[in-house]
């Protein structure tokens, strides 16, 4: 993921989650932490990644919001998201018969694809619950660790302590980053 800056580009326009989500993303180790949490724990990591938003806005979630989350953005990943990187990962290696020097193009417009879908259902989550109504109110560092808790309740998952604290600590520095 990057964030260019071309006015045209829907990654300058997009909302402010969006490019929250650029910037933890771009962090060193949080694209093998979320991969860890979504292979061993069935994360959803825009879910993950909104709950941390609303930590950066100060708002503490609990286990009845990600019930909400979840089931209102679940038929989009399930039926747009999962299957465009479950054909992402089909093409990492070339299908036998076919031509080796079309398989890494195509991917690559899988990989936009998917990227897109899930921009779009990061669009719905920030449009579909603003901040203000969202939660109560909690500083963020603890907000943070309480809303990641909340998700992994609501999931009835346990999540990796190392990708968490991964997570987490990327919240920390793009948080000072930002002051």
């Amino acid at each position: 993921m990057s964030d260019q800056q071309d006015s045209g580009d829907p990654k300058r326009t997009a909302s402010p989650f969006w490019r929250f989500s650029l910037r933890i993303y771009g962090t060193p180790d949080v694209p093998a932490a979320c991969l860890t949490l979504q292979d061993r724990s069935g994360v959803d990591v825009n879910v993950l990644l909104f709950g941390l938003f609303a930590a950066s806005q100060n708002r503490r979630l609990a286990s009845a919001d990600m019930d909400a989350i979840m089931a209102a953005i679940d038929p989009w990943r399930l039926n747009a998201v999962v299957p465009l990187r479950g054909v992402r990962r089909f093409l990492k290696d070339t299908p036998a018969g076919f031509e080796a020097q079309d398989i890494p193009a195509l991917r690559q417009r899988v990989k936009m694809m998917e990227l897109d879908a899930e921009r779009l259902q990061q669009e719905v989550l920030y449009s579909s619950w603003p901040m203000d109504k969202l939660g109560v109110p909690a500083p963020a560092s603890e907000a943070a660790r309480a809303n990641v808790e909340a998700y992994a309740s609501a999931l009835g998952a346990k999540f990796d302590s190392g990708a968490v604290d991964c997570l987490l600590a990327a919240f920390v520095k793009i948080g000072e980053s930002s002051q």
